[in-house]
């Protein structure tokens, strides 16, 4: 009679060698792991590379780029063309023109340069040739106030100081009172200049150094009409919950004025960074250009620092006379930090940045991308983020919103260039310019608030309840003015 054989992977040699092998592997693989994540958390470390000594004087971004190439890689990409169904003009030669698009614009606009050329919006890359190429600027004459916010011109402004008479050098830290003074003496010098004078000391559009200090990459704003701006609404009454350094500096002592640079966290910073120039302000040849936050950021604290401010010849603020009627009337430029400022989003702690400048990640290493844009063209990484839905439905609630604002905007513009054509009429009827004056204020009001909707890059979506109720206002300012012509029998003077 014989043994029956030991299986062989029963057998203990067999398998302590297989429990060995399988240490060996499992050794292996954590090894790799721990290897992989090594690599990574250096990899993260990485976020530059020192190959260019940034400083104070340093604009071209392509130089800033040698050391930060992922973010460079993305601002270039503000070239691209892109699209969405209320903006964006793309890359073509020529952006579309507005006026065309909608010719209500060129009543409303009468007299006014907007009238001749008024085009879509384009990326970052084309900010500067875009406004030195409209016939705003090629066929009218325009300050140097109007490169504020089209142009990196932190540089140009305080060699301009320098040249005034400011002191220190060019070297010296940005937040230096040295510099301040630079720069604040050179902005007053440009601010002055006739437009083609002070278009050539510029050379990009924005550059990394207007937002970006360059010894330690810390955001930083450094436009002067910002820097005055934000002082103006830290001392305004108005609450500005979304701002909580202010609030904050307001329960101090208020020995030292607000400074943005100082007292703002990173993530206001997010925004303050963009509302250097994505705002409302006064460009034109009268007096230097100022952000009219004095009373807050609403549409109507804006016209009431507008209403009581004195131009230096005592007359009061307008921005043109209008071509058909002759009312003194307002015109808005960008105001997206206003209208974020009353929605959700900031009141939510959201900055521009998260949604326009979402975080991206390259291996280990998360960066803001830096091809600033609609949200609606990356909404995975800029919406999905916060908003668990699919992106069909949350591209769906936006465009509700949008075409509802688009509706309530057209009947608000009908609203204004029908008041417009009857006060015309009137006019010519020989109605008496005493009695029309409160119908030019009509005017003024119902004009200001479709402008400030229609001048306002996101269609209404930075802020949808408040852009209705602006609206609301202009269409019933604008049928007020025109009851008020019909009572003073206007009407039946035009027919005659």
């Amino acid at each position: 009679m014989t043994d029956n054989p030991t299986p062989f992977f029963s057998r203990p040699v067999v398998r302590m060698g297989l429990i060995a092998a399988g240490a060996a592997v499992a050794t292996v693989l954590v090894m790799a792991l721990y290897a992989s994540i090594t690599t990574r958390k250096a990899e993260a470390k990485q976020t530059s590379f020192k190959l260019v000594d940034l400083d104070e004087k340093v604009v071209d971004p392509a130089l800033w780029g040698k050391n930060f190439p992922r973010e460079y890689e993305t601002y270039l990409k503000t070239s691209e063309k892109y699209n969405t169904k209320y903006g964006g003009a793309g890359s073509e030669a020529l952006p579309k023109s507005r006026i065309l698009e909608d010719p209500r614009l060129v009543t409303i606009f009468d007299g006014y340069a907007f009238a001749i050329d008024f085009n879509q919006r384009r990326g970052h890359a084309y900010m500067l040739d875009d406004q030195r190429n409209t016939k705003r600027v090629t066929e009218r004459k325009q300050p140097g106030s109007c490169l504020h916010c089209h142009a990196s011109n932190t540089v140009a402004f305080r060699e301009q100081g320098l040249k005034a008479g400011a002191p220190g050098t060019l070297d010296e830290d940005f937040t230096s009172a040295n510099a301040q003074a630079q720069l604040m003496a050179g902005f007053e010098a440009v601010c002055k200049m006739p437009y083609a004078d002070a278009t050539k000391l510029v050379k990009h559009p924005v550059a990394c150094i207007d937002c970006h200090d360059p010894k330690n990459m810390a955001l930083r704003v450094t436009k002067p009409g910002f820097i005055r701006g934000i002082v103006a609404l830290a001392n305004s009454p108005e609450p500005v919950p979304h701002l909580p350094s202010i609030e904050k500096w307001r329960k101090g002592d208020r020995a030292t004025p607000y400074d943005a640079n100082r007292d703002a966290s990173r993530q206001e910073m997010r925004s303050m960074v963009c509302g250097q120039c994505h705002v409302e302000y006064y460009c034109g040849p009268k007096v230097t250009l100022f952000f009219p936050w004095n009373n807050g950021l609403k549409v109507e604290q804006i016209e009431a620092t507008y209403d009581g401010y004195k131009f230096p010849d005592g007359h009061r603020f307008f921005d043109w006379q209008h071509g058909k009627t002759g009312a003194e009337v307002l015109k808005a430029q960008h105001p997206e930090f206003e209208m974020w400022s009353q929605g959700i989003h900031a009141r939510s702690g959201v900055s521009c940045s998260d949604c326009h400048m979402p975080y991206v990640r390259e291996g280990a290493l998360k960066i803001s991308d830096h091809q600033v844009r609609s949200p609606l063209l990356n909404v995975s990484r800029s919406c999905q983020t916060c908003h668990r839905f699919p992106e069909e439905e949350l591209k769906a609630r936006v465009t509700a919103i949008q075409d509802r604002t688009k509706a309530l905007m057209d009947r608000a513009e009908d609203a204004v260039v029908n008041l417009i054509n009857d006060i015309e009429a009137a006019k010519k009827a020989g109605l008496d310019e005493a009695k029309l004056k409160p119908i030019l204020e009509f005017q003024r009001k119902a004009q200001w608030r479709v402008d400030f909707v229609n001048a306002e890059n996101s269609m209404g979506f930075h802020a949808p309840q408040e852009v209705a109720r602006i609206l609301g206002e202009a269409i019933d300012f604008g049928r007020q003015g025109q009851v008020a012509l019909r009572d003073l029998g206007a009407s039946k003077s035009a027919r005659k």
